[in-house]
């Protein structure tokens, strides 16, 4: 292998290195901007007209578009009753697969919840998240959000982490 060729396989390492970084960074990003009622920045983590798709607590799915809808999730009564309790969002080390200007990612969420003097589990979830590069770095285009409640559904987003 010539210079030339050495050096272009590292600049793609590279990039995917720095990709798979600023994605986890991404992700992270998210539990203290919902934590901290940061409604805009966290739905700017989404690109225009990406989605964020959640079972709710009667077993059926919600999806909300971005930026609007997202943030506006924020400002709903549930999500600020847990930010004035107290919460954490939490996103476990994803699995991530990165294809160009594409990305996949699987793994784990959970949200703590303080109540007085104890913190609990109080949600764990599966995800999968769709990204795509974008001028102002990576974004979300899809997240799917799905809790750990042992059903089929669950359990498929779970073995996509074995595909990507």
């Amino acid at each position: 292998m010539d210079v030339e060729a050495r050096l272009a396989a590292l600049e793609a390492r590279c990039r995917k290195a720095e990709d798979h970084l600023e994605i986890l960074n991404l992700l992270n990003t998210y539990g203290p901007l919902v934590d901290s009622a940061m409604a805009a920045p966290a739905a700017d983590l989404w690109s225009a007209g990406g989605g964020y798709t959640f079972t709710l607590p009667d077993g059926g799915t919600k999806r909300l578009s971005a930026p609007d809808e997202i943030a506006g999730m924020y400002g709903w009564a549930g999500h600020l009753d847990l930010v004035n309790t107290g919460c954490a969002h939490l996103t476990a080390t994803p699995k991530i697969t990165i294809d160009g200007d594409g990305a996949q990612a699987v793994g784990y969420s959970v949200v703590i919840l303080r109540e007085d003097d104890r913190w609990f589990l109080w949600r764990a979830a599966v995800n999968h998240w769709t990204l795509g590069r974008t001028a102002n770095g990576w974004r979300i285009v899809e997240r799917l959000n799905h809790a750990l409640d042992g059903s089929p559904e669950s359990h498929e987003i779970m073995r996509k982490v074995a595909r990507i």
